[in-house]
């Protein structure tokens, strides 16, 4: 009785502190503006069941996409024994699902063991690949720091979850006398000779780990980029469905033009002049961009596909991405200090520089990149498109452009009855 009230109240905190998490959130994706993706239901879940689910775009990294598909499988098929756990826990009950499952138990119980197994090579792996090998496209300025140690941590806290549960299987076969497993039996000749006294205190011990650990993991991902973990699967469901080259027009731009041309011009349903042009904060991004921000998992396949920072220019989606968030959440600890109306004066232009912005050439190889169909390029667009038309700021070449376009209906600087002049 006293084990279940303390897992109820530890469960009950845990799960406490993780809703709050998740509603700040909520609140700080719901900065963005209003941008309706709810068409063509269908081929948004066959979307999400490929990109997220089937981790399609994985595949382009061989070596990464087989580690990552070990931890992927070995924690969606082990919350099972997880399940198990949590019932253990509620009703004070030992391994629930053994009377239940009768021959079939032991033979689950070894497959999962063999899946944790997995987890634990591929967070080495990962960890050599980081720290040792030190894979060019995990570094960065944006990279320093908070991120770094992140990935780190993360995987740490698999191994320890994955050992804790092997180490429980192992005490609790000796208690149990049951048939040795393909994992958990190898680490019980460890145990051999202990009492029966020190075996169940290290099985407890052992299972308190795993599920204290599981709810101290559950409350890290909001703090970390492995909150994709959740936001994966409605930020594919939500994939922008045209050709990924197409850029949206501004229909507010649109809208204000046909009005000064016709004054008679029907006004779309509760229409609103537009404030400003562009996006200048993260307030003015939609709802999608900013759960993009999120949804990053910091990878850096974006960044090592784009040709402007292969060729040494300053920009890096990823950090485009992870400045996004950042600012989402700088915005929403102040709101949460000073009120809800409260803004700081501050905005996302102080993260990303003009330099980083114009460097991207829109090619999307960012886009084509990234495993969970994020978009830096949206977000980069409607930076110039603030810069352009409220600050009249873009590089020289640019305004010279967009000077000749506005007056002689073409790029170059020559009057359009010259046009045909080469001819002769």
């Amino acid at each position: 009785m006293i084990s279940a009230i303390v897992f109820i109240i530890t469960t009950a905190i845990a799960a406490y502190f993780l809703v709050r998490s998740v509603k700040k959130i909520k609140r700080n994706i719901a900065f963005g503006k209003p941008q309706n993706l709810s068409d063509q239901p269908k081929l948004r879940l066959k979307t999400m069941i490929k990109v997220a689910f089937g981790q399609a775009k994985m595949t382009k990294k061989p070596i990464a996409f087989i580690f990552h598909s070990m931890i992927y499988v070995g924690f969606v098929l082990i919350n099972l024994e997880v399940l198990e756990i949590m019932i253990d826990g509620l009703f004070s009950t030992h391994r629930i699902f053994q009377p239940i499952l009768g021959g079939f138990y032991p033979v689950m119980i070894g497959f999962f063991e063999i899946l944790g197994l997995l987890v634990i090579v591929a967070c080495v792996a990962f960890l050599y690949r980081r720290n040792i090998q030190k894979i060019k496209r995990f570094e960065g300025i944006e990279m320093k720091g908070w991120p770094f140690k992140d990935a780190n941590y993360i995987l740490v806290i698999e191994i320890v979850l994955m050992s804790a549960l092997l180490i429980m299987n192992a005490t609790d076969s000796h208690l149990q006398n049951s048939a040795s497993l393909p994992i958990s039996g190898l680490i019980a000749t460890l145990f051999n000779g202990m009492g029966e006294q020190n075996l169940l205190i290290f099985m407890k011990a052992a299972w308190w780990l795993h599920w204290i650990g599981i709810l101290l993991f559950v409350n890290y991902i909001p703090f970390s980029k492995h909150l994709h973990i959740f936001l994966a699967f409605p930020n594919t469901y939500y994939s922008k469905l045209e050709a990924v080259g197409t850029i949206d027009n501004m229909k507010s731009v649109t809208t204000e033009v046909q009005l000064m041309l016709d004054p008679n011009f029907p006004l779309p349903e509760n229409y609103v002049s537009p404030e400003g042009f562009g996006a200048k904060d993260v307030t003015d991004l939609s709802w999608k961009n900013l759960m993009e921000a999120y949804s990053c998992t910091e990878c850096g396949r974006c960044t090592s596909a784009c040709p402007a920072h292969i060729t040494g220019k300053l920009l890096s989606p990823r950090k485009i991405m992870m400045d996004t968030r950042d600012r989402m959440v700088e915005l929403g600890n102040a709101k949460d200090e000073k009120g809800a109306d409260f803004h700081d004066g501050k905005s996302l232009l102080e993260k990303v520089s003009k330099e980083e912005l114009w460097a991207c050439t829109t090619c999307n190889a960012c886009v084509e990149a990234c495993p969970i169909n994020i978009r830096p390029v949206d977000i980069i667009m409607q930076m110039r498109q603030f810069l352009v038309m409220e600050e009249s700021s873009a590089p020289a070449e640019l305004n010279n452009m967009m000077s000749n376009l506005e007056n002689n209906s073409a790029p170059w600087q020559f009057s359009p009855t010259e046009r045909a002049d080469w001819t002769n």
